[in-house]
């Protein structure tokens, strides 16, 4: 019997510690949230939602009241979504149904501010559910985007980064305005024109949404160590410039030892390393394992060390993916072992292009304007 008891007071205690927390709530609150709220669960399924996919991964919300099941889905369809978009929106991210229904109208004016298309709205909330019905802060947004607006950054970059960062929007504008504070003087510094700055802030930001949410200092720190290793301000500029250079996110530590092998392995003097950075801007970030492995794979697969020095690029593909590129190359005749590797370097659609383009070449005879025509009354 002590036995029966015990196991019953475990399974009790697993299932508290399954719920939220509940703060000052009474007992008999909590006791009572132990059962499913039945409206919540009877309205969700009307909607057309899925209450296997929510109990699945977010089951405490079914326990929670007050909800406000029909106010959100009224809202999502005022917007313009549709019966299937509301169940998709609901499935994904059913905290939603907690939102007190004036907090999520005064989020849905706030992200118009700068999404005034309400099918674009749709689309956002649709992708990035958990961002729009972040609705505890909304001084801070409303200060952070009035900020960005001053710097006359646009309203579909702003859009952006309040459905990909939301956390960047959530914090007190004075951290924001430090990080931008920074970009701002190091693009200046380093001989960047003041009249494109604010494009590439954008292009900035619109690559890496999380840029804001890194410390200022990472910038000085990542950007200090590469001009002690000899980068020049235009160099520099080129980096901070380029859209797969993320200086915030590298650790100095990590670029030094992918630089030093770089160089050791290419064979390569300090001016011939900053040429390859600056074509292959990657590198900086890749870890010395991982680099190690690419440079052994396309040493076995019979390429050379000279031509990863002309084609840098082909380090950002994987040892599978450059295998694959070459035996399809072979099947048509193309033999990288003794060619450029610009053919196999890029996306998969690069390639496809390269790939169709020889193929042709093959397939189709040369046209030879000389060669008389032959008629058919011939």
């Amino acid at each position: 019997m002590f036995r029966a008891t015990t196991a019953s007071l475990c399974a009790y205690c697993h299932r508290l510690r399954l719920l939220p927390s509940t703060g000052a709530y009474p007992s008999s609150t909590l006791v009572s949230s132990l059962a499913e709220n039945q409206h919540t669960v009877s309205t969700l399924y009307d909607l057309s939602v899925d209450i296997r996919k929510v109990r699945k991964f977010k089951s405490w919300v079914l326990f929670e009241s007050p909800t406000y099941v029909r106010e959100t889905a009224s809202l999502l369809h005022d917007m313009g979504a549709d019966t299937a978009c509301v169940a998709r929106v609901l499935e994904t991210h059913p905290e939603a149904i907690l939102c007190r229904p004036e907090d999520v109208a005064a989020q849905r004016d706030l992200w118009a501010s700068v999404c005034p298309n309400q099918r674009e709205l749709v689309g956002i909330i649709e992708k990035f559910p958990a961002s729009f019905f972040a609705v505890t802060h909304h001084a801070n947004q409303r200060a952070n985007i009035r900020y960005l607006q001053s710097m006359r950054l646009s309203k579909r970059i702003i859009g952006k980064l309040m459905a990909s960062a939301p956390q960047s929007f959530s914090r007190p504008v004075e951290r924001n305005q430090e990080v931008i504070h920074t970009l701002r003087e190091t693009y200046l510094d380093l001989g960047g024109d003041e009249g494109n700055l604010r494009v590439w802030l954008q292009k900035l930001l619109s690559q890496n949404p999380f840029i804001m949410l890194r410390p200022a200092e990472a910038w000085r720190d990542s950007l200090g160590f590469l001009h002690d290793r000899g980068f020049t301000t235009e160099q520099l500029l080129q980096l901070v410039s380029s859209l797969r250079a993320c200086i915030s996110e590298m650790d100095p530590t990590t670029m030094r030892q992918a630089m030093d092998y770089t160089q050791a392995a290419l064979d390569c003097s300090d001016g011939e390393l900053h040429d390859i950075v600056l074509r292959c801007p990657a590198l900086l970030y890749y870890s010395v394992p991982v680099l190690a492995g690419r440079f052994s794979g396309l040493m076995d697969a019979g390429l050379t060390a000279e031509q990863v020095r002309e084609t840098p690029n082909v380090l950002e593909l994987t040892t599978q993916i450059v295998t694959y590129r070459i035996s399809k190359l072979g099947s048509y005749g193309y033999d990288v072992r003794s060619g450029s590797l610009d053919v196999i370097v890029g996306t998969k659609k690069d390639f496809e292009a390269s790939y169709g383009r020889l193929k042709l070449r093959t397939e189709r005879p040369l046209f030879n304007p000389v060669a008389p025509l032959r008629c058919s009354e011939e």
